[in-house]
């Protein structure tokens, strides 16, 4: 698939005017919204001009963010571009390229602060981009990292109880992070001996000792770094070419044109980022797809907007509900669809009409499933049973209808000859009666042998036959050729054959009856199986979230008592030991049993009743009507 079938070229997500305030472009808004696939997203960050949207183009295959060659900062706000992901099939990989920090035109603060917050929030992996070496100077101007904590909340106030617990929790939502180097001169050497890029990194990285503000000041955005992002990662890049009059027509050299090292590291480079960078998941493990992605940043930029600090929890409730919303109308949509196949039949017999209820609604609940989240207390569920269940149960009454109608039709069509000699008086002379018995047992045989009446069949030759009842004692009465004797039998007859009809039709109700409960208990079991599965998945989406965030922090407080930060490192051993309370929690109850199933039982329990009550006060209604 190529990258113009997704995007032909980048767009802007959220703009950012000259008063400093953004907007959610309603154009990129709209092309995540037709994007329905996990979404990978890597954002860029860094200081102007310092060749990020380069970058970008290279994992983006081709070249489509500006790049310019003056000391003017081209990229405004944050542009997007959304292109097949060439490792993960069925997954789009979402790059960001953000305006570059610390531009000398803007002179805003915080307004590179909140560009940085949203890169953030929004992707699952950060790449910070920077020139020369990482040395202080470089760390320093990584300063926004030491703000997220003000810049960003991972639990709403109401929830919060402890300020200081929210620290552990950043590295179990937060990007990995990786740095790159450009224009990389230096050998990668520490005291005469070569070392890896990723060592190069967490050198830099190394805390001091001592409680002096200096320190304090030095250590922390390097704490920061270690503290929030799950993994870190570095490439140092060599120049990508050899004059400085080749870096500014950089954007249309070719790959022959560049120094192989930096070819070379720029492969290295994208084959990390498609095959470490996880899809973007919220908090809590839920994959994230491209019309939630925008969802996620309609609600940040509102709340940026609005002057409020953006809230994990807050953002994740606020989403649920939205696609929750939108999980019941697609669903709904997947029955009404099956449904209307089987209207466009109609009259059907029970069995196929419960058949294939059972069918789309497992398929709705699937669909359900599929899209929904944090619907814990099967909130949303009910909407979509409910409207379900109205949909049924007016196909029900139509379906009686249409039978209705098909039988009575049949009926008067099959005894239109024997009413023409009801009306010549052939049933009044001598001998009538046995004539119009032959007559009216043929028609009604005849009936029985008709197909496809559907459930009222045997309900109307009831009724009918009930109708006609005074004609035949009235035949019966006239025909001199019976004794009274034989009269009264023929009666008696009439009688139990009336009986017996009633019998058919009250055994037609039960088998009726019997069916739509059968029904409903399987369709409760498969909704039932359907729901136990995506809480399971949900849970372990949740424990290996937990999981990246331990390996976090034990490998970072083991940095900590390498380097003699005993305080630190006990307060490390702090946080983990929060994190696998909590994972002992997931583990040791059962969610779905304890507290999805109370509230699933009971719409059980009243769905066959609500179908069977339903139903009949809609065939009075209709009787009533008639």
């Amino acid at each position: 698939m190529s990258c113009s079938k997704y995007m032909p070229a980048p767009v802007c997500l959220i703009e950012n005017d000259e008063n400093g305030k953004l907007h959610l472009r309603k154009e990129a808004k709209d092309i995540l919204d037709g994007i329905s696939e996990p979404v990978v997203v890597v954002s860029v960050v860094g200081l102007y001009r310092t060749g990020k949207s380069y970058l970008m183009n290279r994992l983006a295959g081709q070249s489509g963010f500006a790049l310019g060659s003056t000391i003017e900062s081209k990229t405004k706000g944050i542009w997007m571009w959304c292109v097949p992901h060439p490792n993960k099939g069925g997954h789009t990989l979402v790059l960001l390229d953000t305006e570059g920090l610390g531009d000398v035109q803007k002179g805003d603060s915080k307004n590179d602060s909140w560009i940085f917050c949203l890169a953030v929030l929004l992707s699952s992996a950060l790449v910070y981009n920077s020139r020369g070496t990482i040395d202080n100077n470089a760390v320093e101007n990584l300063h926004y990292v030491a703000e997220l904590t003000e810049q960003i909340k991972i639990r709403s106030a109401e929830a919060s109880d402890e300020e200081e617990a929210e620290d552990s929790e950043f590295v179990r939502v937060f990007p990995s992070f990786i740095w790159v180097v450009r224009d990389f001169t230096l050998d990668l050497e520490i005291d005469g001996k070569k070392v890896t890029e990723d060592d190069y990194l967490e050198y830099a990285l190394q805390l001091k000792k001592g409680l002096s503000k200096k320190n304090s000041d030095y250590n922390l955005p390097r704490q920061c770094i270690k503290r929030y992002f799950p993994s870190r990662k570095c490439f140092v890049f060599p120049l990508p070419v050899k004059t400085r009059e080749d870096m500014t027509r950089l954007e249309i050299l070719q790959d022959q044109d560049l120094v192989q090292q930096f070819l070379e590291v720029s492969g290295h480079f994208c084959d990390h980022i498609f095959v470490n960078s996880a899809v973007k998941t919220l908090k809590g493990g839920h994959i994230v797809t491209g019309q939630m992605l925008g969802g996620l940043v309609e609600i940040y930029v509102d709340t940026i907007s609005s002057g409020e600090v953006p809230c994990l929890d807050n953002a994740v409730l606020v989403l649920a509900n939205l696609e929750n919303q939108a999980a019941v109308q697609k669903a709904l949509k997947v029955y009404q669809r099956g449904m209307e196949e089987v209207k466009n039949t109609l009259p059907v017999s029970i069995e196929n009409l419960t058949c294939a209820h059972k069918k789309f609604s497992s398929l709705a609940t699937s669909e359900f499933t599929k899209h929904s989240f944090n619907d814990e207390k099967i909130e949303y569920l009910k909407k979509l049973e409910e409207a379900v269940d109205n949909f049924y149960v007016d196909l029900l009454v139509e379906n009686e209808t249409a039978s209705e109608k098909k039988c009575r039709d049949l009926l008067k069509n099959l005894f239109s000859d024997m009413n023409k000699r009801l009306q010549d008086g052939e049933y009044g002379q001598s001998g009538g009666y046995v004539l119009y018995c032959r007559d009216r047992d043929a028609n009604v045989e005849q009936y029985h042998g008709e197909p496809n009446k559907g459930v009222r069949a045997e309900a109307v030759l009831e009724e009918f036959l009930t109708e006609r009842e005074p004609e035949a004692n009235s035949i019966l009465c006239m025909d001199n050729k019976l004794t009274e004797n034989e009269i009264q039998i023929k009666k008696e007859m009439e009688k139990a054959a009336l009986l017996e009809q009633k019998s058919k039709e009250e055994e037609e109700k039960r088998i009726e009856c019997e069916q739509m409960m059968e029904t409903e208990n399987a369709r409760h079991k498969d909704r039932v199986k359907q729901l136990e599965e995506k809480f399971q998945k949900e849970k372990e989406q949740q424990q290996q979230e937990m999981d990246r965030a331990i390996e976090s922090k034990l490998k970072e407080q083991a940095e900590m008592l390498k380097i003699g930060f005993k305080d630190e490192a006990d307060n490390l051993k702090e946080e983990i030991n929060k994190l696998n309370n909590e994972k002992k929690r997931l583990n040791g109850g059962d969610i779905f049993k304890d507290y999805v199933m109370p509230f699933l039982c009971p719409l059980v329990e009243m769905v066959p009743n609500f179908l069977m009550q339903r139903s009949m006060m809609k065939s009075l209604a209709k009787g009533l009507k008639r």
